[in-house]
C-alpha cells in the first residue's frame, strides 16, 4: 500500500466477528490510533468481569483499548478528537454514534452493516433475511449519518444463504466479507476519490430489536418457517417449546413437506431426519435439541432418556 493510502483510524467493535476486521485493517497497513469497545460485563456463574474479544484481541497487538459507557460524554468525546482519526471505522460497536462524534474525523465515519441496504436496516437483519427465506443477503459499507442505517452506500457485495446456515454464523462470515469489501475501499476514501450514493428511501424496510418471546414456536406455522426460526434464531433468541412445564430448546431441525394430518405440535415419532413434530403444514424434524438445564443431545439421545415423549403434544 502507498504511504499516501494509509489512514490513521479509530476502530470501534466489540463482539467476536468484529475481530477479522480490526485484524484486517492491521494488515492492510492503516494506523489503527484505538479501539473502542463496549465495557466489561459480567459473564459465568461466577458473574466476573469479562473482556470482549476486540478488547483481548486490541491488547494482544498493544493497540490502545478505550471503553467509555457512552460517547455522548464530552470527555469521550474529547478525548476521542484528540486521537484525529482520519476516519472512524464500525463494526458491530454496539450504540449509535452521536452527531459530536460523527463530525471527528476528517474524512468519514465508515460503518459494515450485514445487509443490502436499503434493505433490513435496524438491529437484527441477518435473522430477518433468514426468517424470511430470502436466498441472497450481502453486507453494506456505508457513510454513518445521524439516522439508523440510513447513511450513503460506498460498496456492496451479495452473499448466498445456505440452507442450513445459522444467524450467528452468516453474520460472522458477512463480516468476513465487509473487512475484505473495507479494505479494498479505503485507498479512495484516503484518495478522496470515494463515491458514496444515497440510500433509495422508497426500497427502505426496517428491522426490530428481537425478544426472547420471539423464539416461542407456534406449532399451527408451516414446518418451513418454524425450521426457518431455528436458524435464524441461533443462538439468541433461541428456539423454545414446552412440554410436561419443561421448556425444551430446538438446536437444529429440518422441515418436510408431507402433511401427517396429526394435531399440531404432536410429537410422531423418531425416523432418519430426526424426531418428527406434526405442525400446521408439513413435519418439522427436530436433530438437536435440549432440555432446561440440561446440555443440548441429539434426537435419539433424547428419546432414549424420554420414552413417554412420543406421541405428547409440544406447547403450553
Amino acid at each position: 500500500m502507498a504511504p499516501d493510502s494509509r489512514l490513521r483510524l479509530a476502530f470501534m467493535g466489540t463482539p467476536e466477528l468484529a475481530v477479522p476486521v480490526l485484524a484486517a485493517l492491521m494488515k492492510a497497513g492503516h494506523q489503527v490510533v484505538a479501539a473502542y469497545c463496549q465495557p466489561d460485563k459480567p459473564a459465568g456463574r461466577g458473574q466476573l468481569l469479562e473482556p470482549p474479544p476486540v478488547k483481548v484481541y486490541a491488547a494482544q497487538h498493544s493497540l490502545p483499548v478505550l471503553q467509555p459507557p457512552t460517547l455522548r460524554s464530552p470527555e469521550a468525546q474529547v478525548e476521542l478528537a484528540a486521537l484525529k482519526p482520519d476516519a472512524i471505522v464500525v463494526a458491530a460497536y454496539g450504540k449509535l454514534l452521536p452527531p459530536e462524534v460523527l463530525a471527528v474525523p476528517s474524512l468519514a465515519c465508515l460503518n459494515i452493516h450485514p445487509s443490502l441496504l436499503p434493505k433490513y436496516r435496524g438491529p437484527s437483519p441477518v435473522a430477518t433475511a433468514i426468517l424470511n427465506g430470502d436466498p441472497v443477503t450481502g453486507v453494506t459499507i456505508m457513510k454513518l449519518d445521524e439516522g439508523m442505517d440510513s447513511g450513503p452506500i460506498l460498496s456492496q457485495q451479495e452473499a448466498p444463504i445456505g440452507p442450513d446456515e445459522t444467524a450467528d454464523a452468516l453474520t460472522a462470515r458477512l463480516f468476513a466479507m465487509g473487512a475484505a469489501l473495507l479494505v479494498e475501499a479505503l485507498p479512495t476514501v484516503a484518495a478522496g476519490k470515494a463515491v458514496f450514493r444515497p440510500q433509495d428511501k422508497a426500497q427502505t424496510t426496517l428491522t426490530r430489536k428481537l425478544s426472547k418471546e420471539d423464539g416461542l414456536v407456534d406449532w399451527s406455522k408451516p414446518a418451513a418457517h418454524i425450521a426457518r426460526q431455528v436458524r435464524a434464531y441461533h443462538p439468541w433468541p433461541g428456539t423454545y417449546t414446552h412440554w410436561d412445564r419443561r421448556m425444551l430448546k430446538l438446536i437444529e431441525a429440518a422441515a418436510e413437506g408431507t402433511d401427517s394430518r396429526a394435531t399440531a405440535g404432536r410429537i410422531l415419532g423418531l425416523g432418519e431426519a430426526g424426531l418428527g413434530v406434526a405442525t400446521g403444514e408439513g413435519v418439522l424434524y427436530v436433530r438437536r435439541l435440549q432440555e432446561e438445564g440440561r446440555r443440548a443431545v441429539s434426537a435419539k439421545e433424547f428419546l432414549a432418556g424420554h420414552p413417554d415423549f412420543v406421541g405428547a403434544t409440544l406447547g403450553r
